[in-house]
């Protein structure tokens, strides 16, 4: 896999470093190797690359004329969030601005009255639920990263999280945006209104991953907290079992607040790094959430476990309080911390598949863990088909990366041929533009560059990520051959 964004021929212009320095105090400028190396990567480390500068702007008004600076010098920027982003969505460019948006931080207002809260980019996504806790709301998607995530990432990637299959991604539960273009020009896309006038902006811009524009503030609904949540675990033994089971309860008309899913590797590395209290010996679990009103949930929870005991859970528990539902809950939200404690490395991957393609799914994922010879824990949104696997490796081996890069492209085509798609909150980055080509055809790929070309016609911003060039699909292609025959024969090739 390359480990750079698209081929691009580098351009570097040093002289952008002294206008920065112009528009912004000298401390908001970073240009030495040591100011340079915290900014080298995002989440997914595998991929680094120092730029050129950082620019870290604490108004509207330097962004706008960074922008304009960068335009001027067809300089190309990179718009950072926290930088936990796990596709290299954020990763820099070695001739061109990395523009940081830590700085803004704060949180402009909450309107009880309207559910609705206006936010700066970098204010972290659980913060916004903190703030809002006092008037009785708080905001739904909430990613595994919510304690350090920023909103402004969220909106660029369309983040999730384990409560997403009742209350959405971030795309439906945000209402307006302001961006700054490539040109420096302050621009809103919807509305706070329940809907807004022309095109609907506001979603094309909602996972757009930093390609269109930059965003500076962020308008979000805000959602009354449910009178009573209860969470229920079900230990399975096997997968296949567990996947079924999330068709019963999807089936039966039931939408779970969270409805989650681990297999055994997953689940012994959760339960020893938290405690919560999980099965060790169960091949895998479910993590069923149900919230609403008291009555509601007590209804809900008995049809849940029926279901699940219909299915073949061998054990089925029902949180007695809310200390236990947030302990069934913390041992799923640190399940990516705590596989890093039983491995030198991993390499998180991030695709969505039919739900009802779960089982199958699984069994070839073992199957294929096997072929390359790499670990695999599962952990998902399994209500919503959003897989995450885990692929175990050791940097230190000689290859090893490279084994479980093509470990984790084979995963992201199995999602296609069986229906799905190679992201699903990740967002594309650098890391699934080769997974792109098989997702897309080269007409759908066209109308992608143009959709950019419309709104940076320049190609100045975060260039290379998300959508690939028809040379690197074409290229790609022609290395996709297996024993004389294409994979997934069905889908246009260019």
């Amino acid at each position: 896999m390359s480990r750079i964004p698209d081929e691009r021929p580098l351009n570097p212009k040093p002289e952008i470093i002294t206008e920065l320095r112009r528009l912004l105090p000298a401390a908001s400028v970073l240009a030495t190797e040591a100011e340079l190396a915290p900014y080298e990567c995002d989440g997914l480390s595998a991929f680094q690359q120092r730029p050129l500068v950082v620019a870290l702007p604490e108004t509207v008004e330097q962004v706008q004329a960074i922008m304009r600076l960068c335009h001027r010098l067809e300089v190309p920027v990179v718009a950072r969030g926290a930088g936990t982003g796990l596709s290299g969505g954020a990763l820099p460019l070695a001739d061109g601005v990395l523009l940081s948006l830590a700085k803004f931080n704060q949180i402009v207002g909450i309107d009880p009255a309207n559910r609705s809260a206006v936010v700066q980019p970098g204010v972290r996504n659980l913060a916004i639920s903190e703030a809002a806790a006092p008037h009785g709301l708080y905001y739904a998607p909430d990613p595994s990263s919510q304690i350090a995530c920023s909103i402004g990432g969220n909106v660029a990637e369309n983040s999730g999280g384990v409560h997403c299959l009742k209350y959405g991604l971030t795309v439906h539960n945000i209402l307006k945006l302001k961006l700054v273009s490539v040109e420096g020009e302050l621009f809103e896309v919807g509305s706070e209104a329940l809907d807004s006038p022309g095109l609907d902006l506001l979603a094309l811009m909602t996972g757009s991953e930093g390609m269109l524009g930059v965003i500076v503030e962020v308008t979000v609904k805000l959602l009354p907290k449910p009178e009573r949540a209860q969470a229920v675990l079900a230990s399975f033994d096997s997968v296949e079992r567990a996947g079924a089971a999330v068709a019963e309860i999807i089936g039966a008309g039931i939408i779970p607040a969270g409805l989650e899913m681990m297999d055994n590797p997953a689940i012994r590395a959760a339960e020893a790094f938290v405690h919560a209290g999980y099965p060790v010996d169960a091949a895998a679990i479910l993590i069923c959430e149900l919230d609403g009103f008291n009555a509601e949930v007590s209804v809900d929870v008995m049809r849940v476990r029926e279901l699940l005991l219909g299915a073949g859970a061998t054990d089925v528990r029902t949180a007695t309080d809310d200390a236990e539902r947030l302990r069934f809950w913390k041992g799923r939200k640190a399940a990516f911390p705590a596989v890093g404690r039983i491995s030198p490395d991993y390499y998180c991957m991030d695709g969505t598949i039919p739900r009802r393609e779960l089982g199958p799914v699984l069994n070839r994922i073992a199957e294929l863990s096997a072929e390359y010879g790499l670990a695999v824990a599962n952990v998902f949104h399994a209500g919503d088909g959003n897989l995450h696997p885990l692929i175990l490796y050791d940097a230190n081996n000689p290859g090893e990366l490279e084994k479980a890069e093509t470990l984790g492209g084979a995963i992201l085509e199995l999602c296609v041929e069986v229906g799905g798609t190679v992201t699903g909150e990740h967002g594309v980055g650098v890391e699934k533009l080769n997974q792109m080509c098989v997702q897309f055809n080269r007409a759908e790929l066209t109308q992608m560059h143009a959709v950019k070309a419309a709104f940076d016609p320049k190609g100045l911003l975060n260039p290379g990520k998300a959508v690939p060039t028809l040379h690197r699909c074409a290229e790609f292609g022609a290395m996709h051959v297996h024993h004389g025959e294409l994979r997934f024969p069905e889908l246009p090739r260019f």
